[in-house]
């Protein structure tokens, strides 16, 4: 069902790569892990249906997280180790021949997610017109952990399309509550204060200066993409 609504919703494809969502433990001691879960796959092998559908597709550009997944959810973190591995193996020839032909991304991106600077903008704002700002507490936690903002290599305006990505994280009311957290502030604020989604590039096969504003950079004048 998830699946279905994503791809009306943001007009996409989607591929399932057959693996078992590994869950979130919590607690102290952290419990283990289920045997089956995508986090514990040795690391070669969970990357082959990626370089798989890398090949099959083959994307100009591959988007992933960063080294801690974002926050240390043990597939996020898999998901980047994987990326990683694929992104380099789909254009190695000699590497998983029967995979398909060879086919090279030419850049890789971590999506950044939520900088220091991003959330005290969205945090004043709400203040700003009155309202009580869901991101205090993290705020008065955030010297605790890094802040990746000075990473930043592109941000990407999209303002206009946040209502669209809010639908279809809505549609995921197993994981999101429609009611909650994530959409305690107003599109509107959203689209004055922070009108862009921001990622770092870390692997590039084009000539492409930073700080951009797009995702293509680079390969547009190369490859002729419009």
């Amino acid at each position: 069902m998830f699946r279905l609504q994503d791809e009306v919703i943001l007009g996409i494809r989607q591929e399932w790569l057959g693996f078992v969502d590994s869950g979130y433990p919590e607690g102290d001691p952290l419990p283990p892990l289920p045997d089956d879960a995508f986090a514990l796959v040795p690391v070669e092998e969970a990357a082959a249906p990626l370089v798989r559908l890398i090949r099959s597709f083959r994307p100009h550009v591959v988007l992933t997280y960063d080294e801690e997944g974002g926050y240390p959810h043990p597939d996020h973190v898999m998901t980047h180790k994987i990326s990683m591995v694929a992104f380099d193996a789909a254009g190695d020839p000699e590497q998983h021949p029967e995979l398909g032909a060879p086919w090279q991304p030419l850049k890789l991106y971590y999506n950044t997610g939520w900088s220091r600077a991003r959330m005290l903008a969205l945090h004043e704002g709400m203040l700003a017109i009155g309202l009580e700002s869901p991101y205090a507490e993290w705020l008065e936690k955030w010297s605790d952990r890094e802040d990746r903002g000075d990473r930043i290599t592109t941000r990407v305006e999209c303002g206009e399309y946040f209502e669209v990505r809010d639908d279809a994280l809505r549609a995921h009311a197993t994981q999101v509550d429609p009611d909650g957290f994530w959409f305690k502030v107003p599109l509107e604020l959203q689209q004055k204060v922070w009108p862009t989604e921001d990622f770092e590039l870390v692997r590039s096969m084009v000539d492409s200066p930073v700080p951009e504003s797009d995702l293509f950079a680079g390969i547009r004048e190369s490859a002729d993409l419009r």
